[in-house]
């Protein structure tokens, strides 16, 4: 159900994200998104390792790493939300890196308390230079010492 993303992906993988990151942050007009897509499409997405979750050949979420330890995309269709689909994507990136950062606006208190149940923790707070948002910053580190033999 978890599989690298390939090119064919992309069409269905933005739809994905426009529909559910307009949905996600209603206190952000979505003409911000609009203006962004071209962005995500043609710089965010090649740059990065994502991984999609599929069932029947459709694409219900993503996730994007960038530079090997940051998420800058996890997003699940909001038909499916709930199912685990967010949490099995998190742990496919926490095996594949030991620290992650990402970023979430604060108002988007589901993500944010998502996060926190998966082990994410706040490191910094700042306004977001484009929307004025306050943003979070948040860490996770894999145990290390749990590796140890």
């Amino acid at each position: 159900m978890i599989r690298l993303y390939q090119p064919q992906d992309l069409d269905a993988l933005m739809a994905l994200w426009l529909a559910t990151t307009i949905e996600a942050h209603p206190f952000i007009e979505p003409s911000y998104w609009l203006e962004s897509e071209p962005l995500v499409r043609n710089v965010y997405i090649p740059d990065a390792t994502t991984w999609v979750y599929s069932h029947n050949e459709k694409i219900s979420g993503f996730i994007s790493v960038m530079e090997q330890q940051f998420i800058g995309a996890l997003f699940v269709d909001s038909t499916q939300q709930g199912q685990g689909i967010g949490k099995a994507l998190i742990e496919q990136v926490k095996d594949a890196y030991p620290k992650l950062l990402l970023e979430v606006y604060q108002e988007n208190t589901s993500a944010l308390q998502f996060y926190l149940t998966m082990g994410f923790q706040v490191v910094s707070e700042q306004p977001h230079p484009e929307t004025g948002q306050i943003t979070l910053i948040m860490q996770w580190v894999a145990d290390l010492s749990a590796l140890a033999y």
